[in-house]
């Protein structure tokens, strides 16, 4: 599963989930673009940590929901690094609040991000790999896009939507060797399931077979599987990452 010489972009990978994603496809050999909105101090150190352990990295920084700085930035990685193999759109927000009270602004916000973004990173990403004839798009989805929850409605409705999306593109590329798939991850252990009260963790392990939270790893995991050639026969799929929560 070694992914030398290929070039890969990673949405939001600068912390958390996609921080893993990064440091697991450059240590596989890829060339990342990490991609982040705020937070430059924390893409540098995902960086630093990659090219500390003799990977390759460099930093790019574009709203992933904003077509025009998508288009630029896909443009600069092609006549930096020649192609792009890999895109994992990661990058995500959310806005929670019941629907009785949520702001329109609130939802546009989510969708635009959460399922606009990866339309607008899927699609610019395609020409260099139809040229190539080989690709590897994964989308990161949610187990809350098909379980639902109380309070994200709006969150729900965009990850759900990833997956019409993969399934849709998966259709579309795959004559061209380009794959498509999806990655719902549960409960993983981030900085907001650290910062929860102990009786709202006690909820979400008593829901949970495994009776314990993921790690940004697993879902890495996943990902790098999808990305090489071991998945060559597997598109327009979701693999649930989530302890057995939804089954």
């Amino acid at each position: 599963m070694m992914l030398t010489g290929k070039i890969a972009v990673v949405t939001g990978g600068s912390r958390g989930i996609g921080r893993a994603i990064s440091l697991r496809l450059a240590s596989m050999g890829a060339m990342v673009y990490i991609n982040y909105v705020s937070r430059p101090d924390a893409a540098e150190e995902t960086k630093k940590i990659i090219e500390q352990d003799g990977g390759k990295a460099e930093l790019i920084q574009f709203d992933i929901g904003d077509a025009e700085q998508v288009q630029e930035a896909m443009k600069k990685v092609v006549s930096e690094a020649g192609s792009i193999d890999i895109l994992v759109n990661n990058a995500g927000i959310t806005r929670d609040g019941l629907m009785a009270r949520m702001k329109e602004s609130d939802w546009d916000d989510v969708i635009n991000t959460n399922l606009k973004g990866a339309f607008l990173c899927s699609k610019g990403v395609s020409k260099p790999m139809m040229k190539k004839k080989w690709g590897r798009i994964v989308n990161i989805s949610s187990v809350i896009g098909f379980s639902g929850n109380s309070g994200q409605v709006n969150y729900a409705s965009a990850k759900a939507g990833l997956t019409g999306l993969t399934k849709s593109m998966a259709r579309e590329y795959a004559s061209r060797n380009i794959t498509i798939n999806c990655v719902a991850p549960g409960y993983i252990v981030t900085e907001m399931t650290e910062s929860m009260a102990d009786a709202a963790q006690e909820k979400i392990l008593s829901e949970i077979p495994m009776a314990s939270l993921g790690t940004p790893e697993d879902v890495a995991a996943a990902v790098a599987y999808l990305v090489s050639d071991d998945a060559r026969y597997i598109t327009g799929q979701t693999l649930h990452v989530n302890g057995g929560m939804y089954m």
